[in-house]
């Protein structure tokens, strides 16, 4: 990332990919950096397979998250950070965890059925966001972390939470654009500013990020918050029970 930005800051726009990679964690960790330097950051990568292709019962794509961050004039970036699934897989560990069922929609069972309950969930298929579209956009983050990179394909690589098969070899991709090689710095801050007016003149609305910030800044004054049942497996894992 920081070699992207300086490198768009010298020549404009710059891409950077990664190969023979593992779970990069939060996506918007990636591309926040990139806004915060002045410019448009984007940050995609791929994981293991855990969704289908549209209209198929074999897992192909991961999960693929994607963020994007814009710097902003006097305010923090707005960033939006999404994985493909319709919700994130570990959703499904949590509610296997805790014994609940999932909602319909969410998953398929190991066969390409319809399932409620997440460890099905779990040992078969995360749906694509938005159907169809998900899925396309899941391909299209195959295409531009792997294909570019000589990652694997989420098809080729086994678990991150397993200590059984292969290595994931996985991709990630990362975009950094300065604004002062298109239409300049003010008119895109001004633009910008403009959009997000317009948004939060409409009640109830709130920018992509701004929650997530406000988490990071309380959990920073007040620590981690850990559920009891979370906290004495820990203590018993660590010897304390």
């Amino acid at each position: 990332v920081k070699e992207a930005i300086a490198r768009a800051k010298a020549h404009g726009v710059a891409f950077a990919s990664v190969a023979n990679s593992n779970h990069f964690g939060v996506a918007a960790f990636h591309a926040e950096p990139i806004a915060e330097a002045g410019l448009v950051g984007l940050a995609f990568g791929n994981s293991p397979a855990a969704m289908p292709m549209w209209g198929g019962k074999r897992a192909l794509f991961g999960t693929n998250p994607i963020a994007a961050a814009f710097p902003r004039r006097d305010a923090p970036p707005m960033v939006i950070d999404l994985s493909l699934s319709e919700v994130a897989r570990g959703k499904l560990m949590v509610a296997a965890r805790e014994g609940k069922p999932i909602p319909p929609g969410w998953a398929l069972d190991k066969d390409g059925n319809p399932t409620t309950d997440p460890k099905a969930g779990l040992e078969g298929m995360m749906l694509p966001a938005g159907g169809a579209k998900g899925a396309m956009l899941a391909l299209t983050v195959e295409l531009l972390a792997c294909a570019l990179s000589g990652a694997a394909f989420g098809f080729e690589s086994d678990s991150f939470f397993t200590e059984a098969g292969r290595p994931t070899r996985i991709g990630q991709a990362f975009l950094a654009i300065d604004p002062d090689a298109l239409a300049g710095r003010e008119v895109f801050l001004e633009r910008v500013e403009t959009l997000v007016a317009a948004m939060l003149a409409d009640a109830g609305v709130r920018l992509p990020g701004d929650r997530r910030r406000a988490n990071r800044e309380r959990i920073a004054r007040e620590g981690i918050p850990i559920a009891p049942d979370l906290a004495a497996k820990m203590r018993s894992l660590a010897g304390e029970g």
